[in-house]
């Protein structure tokens, strides 16, 4: 019972409200409290913690909101039971708020993403799977003919999520989501650049190769397909596809 109490020791320097946090995240994280128990109250951690009450309380509704704490009137306070999507927010956000200058970071990021998702998606596809997939790949090609560069854009959002949707992995999914957000603005640009260079159905043909892995449920080589395409998203390939 000692060792369960470890996280209940006075806070020293650092920001004191997200020391709180450290502090009560790592005891679930090590098993010393767990889902469902009733923490101590805003009192209790103040004392222990040897902080001021207001810096508990704002750390408690900091938790709420990331989904890892209840509060259960008249209860108390309680670590949440379970899996909840808000638990993922607070790191797309840090994300989002982080360094975004790194294109080639981000791009390795999506790369290897996709190359998961699409194994995942290979393994786990239904055929309603496969119908929406398929529904995606022939409004790529719409808009590749009528060269609507936007449409293609958006059809191609439309593709990655229903092969992040495929997985049913919250995390993939997820993600795959704040992947796609980040690298839209590049995305958009570089369609709209090799549609300039009448090199749009190469982007297609890429799509197409995704959706033959999935359908095919192949296990293979399946980096090699997306790397081609980030290579056609992020640098037009030259006559030799370098």
């Amino acid at each position: 019972m000692a060792a369960e109490k470890t996280y209940l020791k006075p806070i020293k320097s650092k920001s004191v409200v997200q020391q709180v946090i450290d502090r009560i995240t790592e005891a679930i994280v090590n098993h010393r409290i767990h889902p469902g128990d009733k923490i101590p109250t805003e009192q209790e951690l103040a004392e222990s913690f040897g902080v001021s009450r207001n810096s508990v309380r704002e750390a408690i509704k900091i938790l709420v909101s990331y989904g890892v704490l209840e509060i259960r009137r008249p209860e108390g306070t309680f670590v949440c039971q379970g899996f909840s999507e808000s638990m993922i927010d607070p790191l797309l956000y840090g994300i989002i708020l982080s360094d975004t200058e790194s294109m080639e970071s981000l791009k390795e990021l999506r790369e290897w993403i996709d190359v998961g998702i699409i194994y995942k998606a290979a393994q786990k596809a239904d055929d309603e799977d496969l119908r929406k997939l398929k529904g995606a790949l022939d409004a790529i090609r719409e808009a590749a003919v009528n060269k609507n560069f936007k449409a293609m854009c958006d059809s191609d959002d439309e593709f990655h999520q229903c092969m992040a949707d495929m997985t049913h992995n919250i995390l993939f999914i997820k993600i795959s989501e704040v992947t796609r957000l980040l690298t839209k603005k590049i995305r958009y640009q570089t369609v709209y650049n090799m549609g300039k260079m009448g090199k749009i159905k190469e982007m297609y043909d890429v799509h197409l190769s995704m959706y033959q892995f999935i359908k095919d449920k192949k296990q293979t080589a399946v980096d090699e397909v997306v790397r081609q395409g980030y290579f056609y998203e992020y640098g037009v390939l030259d006559e030799e596809g370098n």
